[in-house]
C-alpha cells in the first residue's frame, strides 16, 4: 500500500489531500461533511483498500488551513464542486467513484449529476438528492423540524456558541473532541459555517438545485439520524436514472463513516463492482 500526503493548488488556495491504497486500484474520492475533516474516514479507508480500491481524501474548502477564504460567497456550492474537479484534474485522475457524507454528500450529488463522464458510481451517505430533500420538506413529515438547527448555524455569533466550552454543543451531537480539535483553533470554524451561510440564505432552492443522476448510485442512510429523515433518503431514488440501491443501517446515528465504517466500506465495495 502506498500513502502520500499532498498539497494541491487550486483557485489560489492550497488543499491538503491524501492518496493511498493499491497502486493500480480504481479511484474512490471521499468527501467529508460538517464539522469534521477527511479523518472521519480513518476506519473506512483500510477496509476499502482491502477490496482493491485506491482512495483520495480531500480536506475541503474551509477545512484545509491553506484554503480558508474570508468571503461567504467563496463557499457557494458551484465553487465547492469546482474544487473537487480542479483537484482531480491536477492529479490527472480522469475517472473515479465519489463518496460523500453530510455536506460532502450534497457536493457528491452535484458532481455525479453535472460531471457524469468523470464518475463511475456514487455512494451518498446520509444526505439525499437535493430534490428529494425538497420533496421531503413538502411532504409534511418531520424533516422541517429536523433541519431547524440550520438557522443557528447561519446566525451571527454561531462560531462563539458552537466553540464554547470546547464545543460542547457539537460534542452532544456526537462529534468527538479529537474530531473537533482542528476547527476549534482560532478562526477555523468560520469557513465550515460559511458552507451554510453561502447556500442556505437567499434563494435556497435555486442554489441547491441539482439535475437527476445518471450513474449507478447507492444511498446509505441510518435510522438513528437526528438531522436527516427517511423520506429525503428514500425519495432520492426518484432522481437516479440508473441502478439505485437504498441501504438502511439500523441503530446507527448520523456519523456513519465513524460509527458504521465496516458497513459503509462494504457498500462502497459493492458499488465499485462491475457485476
Amino acid at each position: 500500500m502506498n500513502t502520500a500526503h499532498l498539497t494541491v493548488e487550486h483557485d489560489g488556495l492550497t488543499f491538503d489531500v491524501e492518496e493511498s491504497g493499491p497502486a493500480r486500484g480504481p479511484w474512490v474520492v471521499l468527501l467529508h461533511g460538517f464539522p469534521v475533516n477527511s479523518r472521519c474516514y480513518d476506519d473506512v479507508v483500510p477496509r476499502v483498500h482491502e477490496a482493491g480500491l485506491r482512495t483520495l481524501r480531500i480536506d475541503q474548502r474551509g477545512y484545509s488551513p491553506g484554503a480558508r477564504p474570508e468571503e461567504v460567497d467563496a463557499y457557494r456550492l458551484d465553487t465547492l464542486v469546482g474544487d473537487v474537479i480542479g483537484i482531480l484534474n491536477h492529479l490527472n485522475i480522469s475517472y473515479s467513484m465519489v463518496v460523500g457524507h453530510d455536506w460532502g454528500g450534497i457536493v457528491a450529488w452535484h458532481l455525479a449529476a453535472k460531471h457524469p463522464d468523470r464518475f463511475t458510481g456514487l455512494v451518498a451517505v446520509s444526505t439525499g438528492h437535493p430534490s428529494a430533500m425538497r420533496d421531503a420538506l413538502a411532504a409534511g413529515g418531520d424533516q422541517r423540524e429536523r433541519s431547524a438547527y440550520i438557522k443557528d448555524f447561519i446566525a451571527d455569533g454561531a462560531e462563539e456558541r458552537l466553540s464554547a466550552r470546547d464545543g460542547v454543543l457539537l460534542r452532544r451531537a456526537g462529534v468527538t473532541g479529537e474530531e473537533l480539535a482542528p476547527i476549534l483553533e482560532p478562526g477555523a470554524l468560520t469557513g465550515p459555517l460559511n458552507w451554510y451561510r453561502a447556500n442556505f440564505t437567499g434563494d435556497v432552492a435555486a442554489t441547491l438545485a441539482c439535475p437527476p443522476v445518471e450513474i449507478p448510485t447507492t444511498m446509505v442512510w441510518s435510522d438513528g439520524d437526528a438531522a436527516l429523515g427517511r423520506e429525503q433518503a428514500e425519495f432520492s431514488g426518484r432522481y437516479v436514472y440508473s441502478d439505485f440501491r437504498f441501504s438502511e443501517l439500523h441503530g446507527v446515528d448520523h456519523w456513519i463513516p465513524e460509527n458504521a465504517a465496516a458497513a459503509l466500506a462494504s457498500e462502497i465495495s459493492l458499488r465499485s463492482s462491475r457485476f
